[in-house]
């Protein structure tokens, strides 16, 4: 995560900064609704596509909103957080 954070910060760092924490979100939920219209059709090659962009425009909006995302998913890197089971035992959860 960490390695992906800095290489779209030193790419896009600049620009990113102008457009703002509001401008860099409605690009990351435009790009989840092309995953999400990606996912209705199948295609994997397209999904896998969508879900790359989406990771780059999270870590963008991670580096806009100061926020490290390694530590943002840190709680899920052991056991479930809801109920600290691994594999997740968490009632009405899908």
């Amino acid at each position: 995560m960490d390695e992906l954070q800095d290489r779209i910060r030193a790419i896009y760092g600049a620009k990113d900064e102008r457009r703002g924490k509001d401008g860099t979100f409605i690009w990351f939920a435009a790009e989840v609704g092309e995953l999400g219209e990606a996912v209705r059709i199948g295609k994997k090659m397209e999904i896998q596509e969508e879900i790359g962009d989406c990771l780059a425009w999270l870590a963008t909006l991670a580096n806009v909103a100061d926020i490290d995302l390694e530590e943002a998913v840190r709680k899920y890197m052991d056991d479930c957080p809801g109920c600290g089971q691994s594999p997740c035992v968490c009632e009405g959860k899908p």
